[in-house]
């Protein structure tokens, strides 16, 4: 007996675009699940080609469809799909897909056990729930962009669209867990995603971090290390991996109420200890140490980072990314097939799950539906 991976009868309808909604989905695919990727008919070869690193990264492992839902043809085939599919997702603004009528009040009139995920960044329900944002605007708006700064500089934000990531992982979950609610009642639900509320979620209230020293500091080399120490053993550690410097045995620093009081004082001292050595010496000795300490690592540093490596975080062969963040024991995440180039599998998807001959497909294209 062959073993299938844990979703292989699980197909979803993938209306997604840019990063949250298309990792989500990506997540889901990674475990076998029959993702079909809607895209806009119109794209050029050259257009393609262009997002192509990107778009691959997010959309591998999925069926490639296109189709042009500005025309009522369009919308009646999205409805077909609908009608064999067990979820839609989407990360529109909420009017898009109202607009288009495929908003969960008409999709469960098509399959009354529908499940639809939708991901806003102010989710369905919220008097702004038509503001427009990526990533970096769902980090600013959920706080998180006014904690990333240096001392007496501006709000900087993270590198990256973190956010989309967090939505991305909030939406596959809760997917998961509407499909094991209809297993057990045998009822859909709609799914509502606010990326705002995700990202906020995450974040302390209390922007005064208990451990002391809690930081990252600016080493010989240029790179920078991070570390924290929670407890008195790590203290300990701590003073090990600096030598037992005297000014560690202050009364000033003595006790964690001390150490928040004075952290001013310790971050320089730390500072001046971790400019005399490079970065990965400076992580080295803390964590021998027992101190949570760990390099801030550009994109190269990732690619070449041995803890990653062992835990076969990349992709093997062909593009170079992340493999599934998600382990489990039966049923593991594979990195089966690229993304899809534009319309890749329409004569699978409208041919034979959908039952179009090849004449209807034909007139489809031609009249700019497919």
């Amino acid at each position: 007996m062959t073993n299938k991976p844990i979703l292989h009868n699980i197909r979803i309808l993938d209306f997604t675009w840019v990063l949250a909604g298309p990792y989500a989905t990506r997540l889901l695919a990674d475990f076998g699940a029959e993702v079909i990727k809607v895209q806009w008919p119109a794209i050029t070869a050259e257009q393609d080609a262009f997002a192509r690193g990107y778009y691959n990264t997010w959309n591998r492992n999925k069926l490639g469809i296109t189709l042009n839902l500005n025309r009522p043809a369009g919308v009646a085939l999205a409805k077909k799909l609908v009608s064999i599919s067990d979820a839609v997702v989407e990360n529109f603004v909420p009017r898009v897909m109202e607009n288009w009528g495929l908003d969960y009040a008409n999709l469960k009139k098509i399959k009354p056990d529908i499940i639809m995920v939708s991901m806003s960044m102010m989710g369905q329900k919220s008097p702004a729930k038509n503001y427009v944002g990526y990533g970096p605007t769902v980090q600013a708006f959920s706080g998180l962009t006014a904690r990333t700064s240096l001392p007496g500089g501006p709000p900087l934000g993270p590198g990256f669209s973190y956010a989309d990531h967090i939505a991305g992982l909030y939406a596959s979950a809760g997917l998961l867990g509407a499909l094991e609610q209809r297993r057990k009642t045998g009822e859909g639900q709609h799914v509502d995603i606010s990326e705002v509320a995700a990202m906020r979620g995450l974040l302390q209230d209390d922007e005064s971090p208990q451990a002391a020293p809690y930081n990252v500091y600016r080493c010989r080399d240029g790179h920078w290390c991070a570390l924290a120490v929670f407890t008195e053993e790590e203290w300990r550690g701590l003073k090990r991996a600096l030598g037992s410097p005297a000014w560690a045995e202050e009364k000033r620093f003595a006790g964690a109420a001390a150490r928040r009081e004075n952290r001013a004082e310790l971050d320089e001292l730390i500072g001046s200890w971790a400019g005399e050595h490079a970065a990965k010496e400076v992580m080295s000795r803390l964590q021998q140490n027992g101190v949570a300490a760990g390099l801030v690592q550009d994109a190269a540093d990732i690619a070449k980072d041995r803890q990653l490596k062992s835990r076969d975080f990349f992709v093997k062969g062909g593009v170079f990314t992340d493999a599934s963040p998600v382990k489990m024991t039966d049923g593991g995440a594979e990195c089966r097939k690229p993304a899809p180039v534009p319309g890749q599998d329409n004569n699978y998807v409208y041919g034979k799950l959908l039952g179009l001959s090849e004449n209807e497909i034909t007139d489809l294209k031609n009249k700019g539906v497919i």
